[in-house]
């Protein structure tokens, strides 16, 4: 049987060095979706009155794409992915109610 990108990545000296740095991705994955903490605190707290100028499409698309991915995090059981992705998915959720709340309907 055909070896898969997976396998041979495992394998690689990339895939070793990956796998030791696991912990790293985790911290990674934790703190990259708090970027968005400061829309949030715009949103809710400063520049509510802004909140028409943010995109509804794209955070509801970010928040459910961010479900997907956390998702696939559980069912390959990598805890990177569903980790970070699941706090992506709860601040992009808290972005898509804060738009509806302070500006409605919008795109």
């Amino acid at each position: 049987m055909a070896e898969t990108l997976a396998e041979k990545l495992e394998k690689s000296e990339l895939g070793h060095w990956m796998q030791r740095f696991e912990s790293f991705m985790v911290f990674v994955g934790v703190v990259g979706p708090f970027a968005t903490l400061p829309q949030l605190v715009k949103l809710y707290f400063t520049h509510s009155e802004h909140a028409t100028g943010q995109s509804l499409l794209s955070w509801s698309l970010y928040a459910g794409l961010s479900f997907l991915w956390f998702a696939y995090g559980l069912v390959v059981g990598k805890l990177p992915i569903y980790v970070g992705n699941g706090i992506s998915m709860v601040l992009n959720l808290l972005m898509v109610i804060g738009i509806l709340v302070h500006a409605g309907v919008t795109f």
